[in-house]
């Protein structure tokens, strides 16, 4: 059943890693309460990659990094926006929106939690530019990588999402939980939430 995201009172080690013998991953409480607090989610409960309907499927059911796959779903280029940052001495967190370059239309909610010394120093520096979605980061510089979804999710965004996402009223949408695993490191632990699709369930 739907859970309501609940109260963030203990706040989690922001240096908390990933620990590999741990196949839950990341969670979505953990990673929220790395920044200010708002209205993200209604509600969100974990589902089987089979209950994802299309083109959540396509769009979150795969190993493969979702600035790609939205930019070939959607037909073109994404810009990274920057909403949150929070940055210690080896850990980088961010959370950000993926927008349609030209239209500016925002196609996907994401948080990311970096452990840096994974990172060689260019790859560092094209994060910390803040310029790239990460995926693009990590193409580019030929990182060798691995995708590990660990979760996906069945959500009802809150009112900060609904605003972001252009929403009227809630609508369900989906989401997934992942790990980047860079020369077999857990570098990177990720939440991922793409827009609804247009004419998808109310909620």
């Amino acid at each position: 059943m739907d859970r309501p995201l609940p109260s963030r009172n203990r706040r989690p080690s922001f240096n908390y890693r990933y620990d590999m013998a741990d196949r839950n991953g990341p969670d979505v409480d953990s990673l929220l309460a790395l920044f200010p607090r708002d209205d993200y989610l209604r509600t969100f409960e974990q589902v089987s990659g089979e209950q994802l309907p299309q083109p959540y499927r396509d769009l979150l059911v795969h190993e493969h990094h979702m600035t790609v796959t939205v930019e070939a779903h959607h037909g073109g280029p994404v810009d990274v926006k920057v909403l949150h940052v929070n940055h210690g001495d080896d850990v980088y967190a961010r959370m950000i929106l993926l927008a349609l370059q030209g239209s500016g239309r925002i196609v996907q909610f994401g948080i990311v939690r970096i452990h840096f010394d994974y990172c060689d120093a260019a790859v560092r520096k094209e994060i910390l530019a803040q310029n790239k979605p990460l995926g693009r980061i990590l193409i580019e510089h030929d990182v060798l990588r691995r995708i590990e979804p660990t979760a996906f999710l069945r959500i009802t965004p809150g009112a900060a999402m609904m605003r972001w996402f252009g929403l009227t009223e809630p609508v369900t949408t989906y989401g997934r939980l992942a790990i980047i695993h860079c020369n077999e490191q857990p570098a990177v632990e990720l939440l991922e939430i793409v827009t609804p699709d247009d004419g998808r369930e109310r909620s």
